[in-house]
């Protein structure tokens, strides 16, 4: 890890949108927790269940007005706007070092000229930009006066957004994937610092069971329908699928009698299962997707839809070590042909292999680029000349910058 007296000893705000479950962004924040165990966090809302808090070490977050209004804590997707501005009132004046993981709005504090402010971002908001028809869909949105009132909160939200993206001096990208959305909303370039997995919470093991596994939340953009849809078609190969949420009718619906659906389970019952399975079918257009690399740190091979993060986690085919392959559409067929070429081929694909490819994505090899990253943004920010304005400042800094991205990672 690396650490210093200049880390420890600069005023530092830790902001995230909100804290409601914990899952892959609340692993980047619990690590910052631990690289900089001074700095207060601060969020929009905070309606997180005692159980699921240790990852904060004890902080109490630092919550907006927001927090106080029932009718938000209760709906805040309804509420976009409002928790926008009610981010923009979070007075960060005494803080030096502002960093902020961002999917939709930490990014949009309002900083002055001579404090630093670092995004990591997990994805511009993906409702407000290229995602916006496929959750108006989702939502049901897609006729009538509330659709006409969503799509105008997203052309509200798309406004703020593009506006805010000058207040942050440095963006860091969870994927390259996401690097590319960064350039394509912000026309911001960013450096890329996988997000961290907790590998060691799942064991390699090389002997495999005749069966294949898939887990996920069930809602519509995992595509777990066409999943179990895709094992229809092929009856005398067995699926195990983890999982619960709104698709959950769907999914039983379309299920033959090789497809067992458990439901909810626990993470020692799915690390067990990706220990023990042939490989695991992912099937999503991820930012990132941490599954995918959990499986390969089982030494199990993974199935994915080629598209997103899957491409820079696992190791197709075509590469020297492969830890799985691919498919070209988010359909029962394309899926079901993928398993058989997954089988024609599955000796080619090492355990050993599929668990080293996970390491790289390990927290403490997040830890280390990611402070590194931000002490060397730090000295080159303390150490640029306090010119006539912000806008010369930031480009100097920019300027001076360029090649951290390569540097770091």
């Amino acid at each position: 890890m690396h650490t210093g007296p200049t880390m420890t000893n600069r005023p530092t705000a830790l902001i995230y949108d909100k804290l409601d479950i914990y899952a892959g962004a609340e692993r980047v924040l619990g690590e910052m927790i631990a690289l900089y165990p001074q700095a207060d966090v601060a969020v929009a809302i905070d309606i997180m269940k005692q159980a699921d808090r240790g990852f904060l070490r004890g902080k109490v977050p630092i919550t907006t007005f927001a927090q106080k209004l029932p009718f938000v804590r209760n709906h805040y997707r309804q509420f976009l706007l409002l928790l926008m501005f009610a981010m923009e009132q979070l007075d960060l004046s005494k803080y030096k070092l502002i960093l902020s993981g961002s999917a939709s709005i930490a990014k949009g504090v309002i900083t002055g000229p001579d404090q630093l402010h670092i995004s990591y971002v997990h994805s511009p908001m993906r409702y407000a930009w290229d995602l916006q028809h496929q959750y108006l869909g989702e939502a049901k949105l897609e006729r009538g006066f509330s659709s006409f009132l969503a799509r105008y909160m997203l052309h509200r939200a798309r406004g703020w957004d593009l506006r805010t993206a000058n207040g942050v001096d440095h963006y860091v990208a969870n994927s390259h994937f996401i690097a590319r959305r960064i350039w394509k909303v912000y026309r911001r370039e960013s450096t890329v610092i996988h997000p961290p997995v907790d590998v060691d919470s799942f064991e390699l093991r090389t002997n495999k069971e005749p069966f294949y596994l898939t887990a996920s939340r069930m809602v519509p953009y995992k595509k777990m329908a066409a999943i179990v849809e895709a094992f229809k078609a092929l009856p005398e190969r067995k699926l195990v699928v983890i999982g619960d949420g709104p698709e959950m009718k769907r999914v039983k619906a379309v299920a033959g009698p090789n497809v067992e659906i458990l439901g909810y389970q626990p993470t020692s019952v799915l690390a067990d299962l990706m220990q023990r399975a042939k490989a695991f079918v992912f099937a999503a257009e991820e930012d990132f997707g941490i599954t995918p690399v959990e499986a390969q740190a089982c030494g199990t091979p993974v199935i994915a839809f080629g598209r997103g993060g899957a491409l820079e986690t696992i190791q197709g085919l075509d590469a020297g070590k492969p830890t799985g392959l691919f498919f070209d559409r988010q359909e029962p067929d394309a899926i079901a042909q993928a398993v058989l070429h997954f089988e024609h081929n599955q000796d080619r694909i090492s355990p050993i292999d599929c668990w080293h490819n996970a390491q790289r994505f390990s927290a403490p090899i997040f830890r280390e680029k990611y402070a590194s990253f931000v002490e060397r943004c730090w000295q080159v920010f303390d150490s640029a000349p306090a010119m006539a304005t912000g806008l010369d400042r930031r480009l100097a800094l920019a300027e001076a910058t360029r090649d951290l991205s390569e540097s770091i990672v």
